[in-house]
């Protein structure tokens, strides 16, 4: 298993933009190979900035939108049109507007959609939109997404994966019900740990100080059933991208 890389950035502002210029970058490249790259979001304070840069440098890029597919690691199981859900925000910032309104994307299902309150359906239908999105070389029952952009809690928790909590441990298929959730609302859909490193490449993304000791526990080789976090695994590569306030338990660290 690789061993992730950290990347330090001197504040929130310059981390956006940063990743907003890989993540295009790495697009591009895709697609200049014939490939229709995949990615997987995540909600959070700091996603919903990197949405907006992204918005604002997409009418710039090389990128064919309608060529991109976008996934959901997790969602919040409320009604569709709930403030709650983590695709809202996506859905105004970042693909409201020409071109990113081209791209492709797969929400979660709602509590109020096709398999109403059935969690469990609800889940087992996303992994089957999955396992049917996959590629000729793709193993396993998910795409192999050429990245997933993921958030880390204060707790260690990333996508719905909390500590010391049944959704850590939940192997049962790709994309789990979440039940009990520590963090409301009580009832989610996740990638489980499979899932989410099915991907190619794990982005970490963190900002603020009252991140940082999750981070250094992260980092510092804890168990993913007690830091979450610390068990997202890329297939080939996973950054930590971090502002200088989430990184200040790594002194040490480069």
């Amino acid at each position: 298993m690789n061993e992730p890389e950290v990347r330090r950035h001197d504040d929130a502002d310059v981390l956006v933009g940063d990743i907003a210029s890989a993540l295009l970058a790495r697009l591009e490249a895709a697609q200049a190979r014939g490939e229709v790259p995949q990615v997987g979001l995540t909600g959070g304070t700091i996603a919903e900035e990197l949405h907006r840069e992204l918005a604002r440098r997409a009418v710039d890029s090389a990128v064919d939108w309608s060529r991109v597919v976008f996934w959901w690691g997790d969602e919040r199981f409320v009604p569709a049109d709930s403030p709650d859900r983590n695709d809202a925000p996506a859905e105004k910032l970042l693909f409201g507007a020409a071109p990113f309104s081209a791209a492709r994307r797969y929400s979660m299902p709602a509590a109020d959609g096709e398999y109403g309150d059935d969690l469990d359906a609800a889940a087992a239908a996303y992994a089957a939109t999955l396992r049917g999105a996959r590629r000729p070389d793709d193993a396993g029952e998910v795409p192999n997404f050429d990245v997933v952009l993921l958030g880390v809690g204060p707790d260690g928790h990333c996508c719905s994966l909390f500590p010391d909590h049944p959704s850590a441990s939940d192997l049962s298929g790709p994309v789990i019900a979440v039940r009990d959730s520590p963090k409301p609302p009580p009832l989610r859909l996740s990638l489980s740990f499979d899932g989410l490193n099915a991907a190619d490449e794990i982005w970490v993304v963190v900002s603020g100080a009252g991140k940082a000791d999750a981070v250094a526990a992260a980092l510092g080789g804890a168990e993913r059933t007690h830091v979450p976090s610390a068990g997202a695994r890329g297939r080939r590569r996973t950054v930590w991208l971090l502002d200088e306030g989430a990184a200040a338990g790594l002194a040490h660290r480069k």
